[in-house]
């Protein structure tokens, strides 16, 4: 499919921006390249709106999937060689992802809303390593998650949660 300059196609952002980008890129997206295929024949005259994520965050992914755009396509979820059940990120993706928090959050609910599960995998990898080693009161205070178990209740998961306990 390299029939010479690539080919573009516009994405609008939930707050009303447009953003023009290489169809090769937006295809990293499989809810996009989906859609692109239902309309292939019939000619794309309008910007495929995004309607879950606004502009910042639609650019940062955008970002990612430029950067990763000759990655291989994984074809199956449970292609389990693609996809490593392990934490580690690669170094490009570990610098994208030094973000605040709200941004990171963001770029996870987009990916999974897109459906790009590589970009999706390195965000839940990176939320995965900021909890690693930490207890649950350090885990609340890195995310700012407030407690709301009685101590009684927090003792009864802990005894019901005992098995999970690295020792």
């Amino acid at each position: 499919m390299s029939e010479g300059p690539a080919q573009t196609i516009v994405l609008q952002s939930n707050d009303n921006v447009a953003i023009t980008v290489e169809r090769k890129v937006a295809e990293r997206s499989m809810l996009i390249k989906n859609m692109l295929e239902d309309l292939a024949g019939s000619e794309l005259d309008s910007a495929i709106p995004i309607p879950n994520v606004n502009e910042s965050v639609l650019k940062k992914v955008i970002e990612w999937c430029e950067h990763h755009k000759n990655d291989p396509q994984t074809a199956a979820d449970d292609d389990s060689d693609s996809r490593k059940k392990t934490t580690d990120i690669e170094e490009w993706d570990q610098k994208f992802m030094q973000v605040d928090q709200e941004m990171l959050f963001e770029i996870i609910l987009a990916s999974n809303y897109l459906d790009i599960k590589p970009l999706l995998d390195v965000g839940c990898k990176t939320v995965a390593n900021m909890i690693k080693g930490k207890s649950p009161e350090e885990i609340r205070k890195t995310f700012n998650i407030t407690n709301d178990f009685t101590p009684e209740e927090e003792e009864q998961i802990r005894r019901e949660n005992e098995w999970a306990e690295d020792r």
